[in-house]
C-alpha cells in the first residue's frame, strides 16, 4: 500500500514500487487505473517485470519518455541504409534474394 501522495506498482513478479502521485500519473494507464480504483493497494502491472518496469514507455504510456526513445532511434537510423540499419541493431535478414527483391519493390518510395 502506498502512503499518501505516493502510487504503488506492483511488478509482475510482485515486486513492489512507491512513486509519487506526479511520477505515476505521467503514465495515462496507471493515471486511468488509480481513477478507477484508487490507490488503496498496489496498481498490478501483470504485463511489466520488475526489471522492465521504469522503461516500459510505450506501455505505460509516458508521452515524454516515448518521445524521446522516438527521436534517439530516429538518430540512430537516420541517413543509413537498410543493411546498415540492419547491421547497427543485429537483425539478420532472413528473406530470399526473390521476397527481398519484392519488398523492395512494393516499398521503393521508401528507399528514395
Amino acid at each position: 500500500m502506498a502512503r499518501e501522495g505516493k502510487v504503488s506498482l506492483k511488478s509482475s513478479d510482485d515486486e513492489l514500487f512507491d512513486v509519487t502521485e506526479a511520477v505515476a500519473f505521467e503514465s495515462g494507464t496507471i493515471k486511468d487505473i488509480v481513477e478507477d480504483i484508487g490507490t488503496a493497494s498496489a496498481i498490478p502491472l501483470p504485463n511489466v517485470s520488475s526489471k522492465i518496469l521504469s522503461k516500459a514507455a510505450n506501455y505505460l504510456h509516458n508521452k515524454n519518455l516515448l518521445d524521446l526513445t522516438c527521436e534517439t532511434l530516429v538518430g540512430m537510423i537516420k541517413g543509413k541504409t537498410p543493411e546498415e540499419i540492419g547491421k547497427n541493431f543485429n537483425i539478420k535478414n532472413d528473406f530470399t534474394p526473390e521476397e527481398e527483391e519484392e519488398v523492395r519493390r512494393e516499398n521503393q518510395w521508401a528507399l528514395q
